[in-house]
């Protein structure tokens, strides 16, 4: 803990200068799992990038503690060695503890447990003034509610312990096809009242075909089970297999899938992005290409390049929320609208904390059913945007939610309307994170900036004119992993991989 201290003692100065002198910063961590286009002001930065240690595992509470930079292959590797596992792990291994904490982020056991933040127990927090503080539910519980999904607005997380559970070497996995939204909605809602129904999620291939995935936590493969994996590279990509068994069977199928593949069974291909990789280079898509291209087909790898290559800002990238009665509305919306399958189905429980946060009060449901919804956009600048901020009127209509990592096209007017900006500030106040660029700040996409430099700057109409012919942006990208040294497997990953389940004594 000393190494850790030191750490966040000259964080914690130089915040501290920064607030002396009134002048904001942003975080600078890595690495990002957003999907945002970069902030191009050049603001100070705080380097949080050395907190990356997993600190300690309780195994009799069932806690981890963990710097903000622990990435969930690394998170797992660290609990799999005491036979635990987290509540909810992101399915992409590079997202972060703090940055599923701050980013608002769930899994195929939200439904049972919540969003990540909900799994954390307390933090530390270097405070937008500089002094270190702890929060919890008992100790300045306002700041520790406010501070999960708050993207980093309220001071700089150092410090969060998880909730864990008892892990199993398996989770059998039963794939039921479903042919409509009704359908899909009725088979959640069994398998949200069924006990032993430990992860739970779907994917809907077309408006009537789909299916959906529970999950149950095994240490023994059942007779006729067939043991199914989905992180080597000579394995299927997990969606592509879900629809191989729709189109195949007509009841449901069970598979035993090792734990950790079937947590990071989307990294490879990034769910279904990684289909649009190979279509944007007019590549074939199929078994050998994907095995010939695996190192690029990571999300890691993947994260890179999309944001190196501009593509983030051609590609619509939305996780949205709805109360789950309004499911069949919303899938009408969609594909009369924009037909972009596959969409991935996620239920999301609101627990009383995540209601009583800043972000998520102004809706009344008591369970969200996310809508993963990712694929390209118009080509031109206003049909995106429009394309974009429909959606996000069609899901404040149904008194949903929508995920701030994400691209974000709201006036600053109606972000407000939203989210609670009375309690927000309250607490910005409280805890002198004023000065700090504002939520808002931090998730919306300026518009009207991109479109000011594009119409007095003939050099950014130019730039931008050259980097739109195909298949300049993309080569790009991909030229920027190869010589960054990017297309690598981190030290996290592979010790999930030879470690497994340690069983207790």
């Amino acid at each position: 803990m000393d190494e850790h201290a030191e750490t966040v003692a000259i964080i914690a100065d130089q915040v501290r200068q920064f607030h002396e002198r009134n002048i904001p910063f942003r975080i600078y961590h890595g690495s990002t799992s957003s999907t945002r286009p970069p902030h191009t002001r050049r603001d100070p930065t705080v380097d949080t990038s050395k907190l990356s240690n997993v600190m300690k595992v309780d195994p009799v509470a069932k806690t981890i503690l963990v710097e903000p930079n622990v990435p969930m292959d690394g998170l797992v590797a660290a609990t799999l060695q005491h036979g635990l596992v987290p509540a909810v792990v992101m399915e992409f291994p590079g997202i972060t503890a703090g940055g599923g904490f701050s980013g608002t982020s769930g899994e195929s056991s939200s439904f049972k447990y919540g969003f990540f933040e909900d799994t954390v127990q307390w933090i530390e927090m270097v405070l937008a003034n500089g002094e270190i503080v702890n929060a919890s539910s008992s100790e300045n519980s306002d700041l520790f509610q406010a501070a999960g999904s708050s993207c980093g607005t309220l001071g700089v997380t150092t410090l969060l312990e998880i909730q864990l559970l008892e892990a199993k070497t398996y989770v059998e996995l039963t794939y039921h096809p479903i042919s409509s939204m009704a359908e899909a909605v009725h088979k959640i809602e069994h398998a949200t009242e069924t006990k032993s129904c430990h992860y739970l999620d779907g994917i809907m291939f077309a408006k009537d075909k789909g299916v959906i995935c529970t999950g149950r936590l095994a240490d023994t493969v059942q007779e006729g089970i067939q043991i199914q994996r989905f992180t080597r590279a000579q394995d299927p990509w997990f969606y592509c297999h879900a629809e191989k068994i729709v189109n195949s069977y007509s009841g449901s199928v069970t598979e035993a899938i090792p734990l950790v593949d079937y947590l990071f069974r989307y990294d490879r291909g990034t769910f279904w992005g990684g289909r649009y990789a190979f279509k944007y280079f007019l590549a074939p898509f199929n078994r050998i290409t994907r095995f010939l291209l695996d190192r690029f087909m990571h999300t890691r790898v993947m994260y890179h390049a999309l944001h190196k290559s501009g593509l983030a800002k051609r590609y619509m990238v939305q996780d949205v929320g709805v109360p789950i009665h309004a499911a069949e509305e919303f899938l009408e919306f969609l594909d009369h609208n924009y037909r972009m399958y596959p969409l991935w189905l996620c239920p999301l429980q609101l627990t009383a904390r995540a209601k009583a946060s800043p972000y998520h009060s102004n809706t009344k449901a008591d369970m969200l059913l996310n809508f993963g919804v990712w694929g390209p956009g118009p080509a031109d600048l206003d049909g995106f945007v429009d394309a974009n901020r429909r959606l996000e009127q069609k899901v404040l209509e149904l008194d949903g939610l929508k995920a701030l990592y994400a691209h974000t096209y709201y006036t600053e007017e109606e972000f407000w309307e939203i989210y609670d900006k009375r309690k927000y500030n309250a607490i910005r106040a409280k805890f002198h994170a004023e000065y700090l660029p504002t939520i808002y700040d931090k998730a919306k996409v300026d518009v009207d900036g991109e479109k000011k430099a594009l119409k007095e700057s003939w050099r950014v109409w130019l730039l931008d004119w050259i980097w739109s012919i195909w298949p300049l942006m993309g080569l790009y990208g991909v030229l920027y992993v190869l010589l960054s040294g990017k297309v690598v497997i981190p030290q996290g990953r592979e010790l999930v991989r030879k470690g497994g389940v340690k069983k207790k004594d």
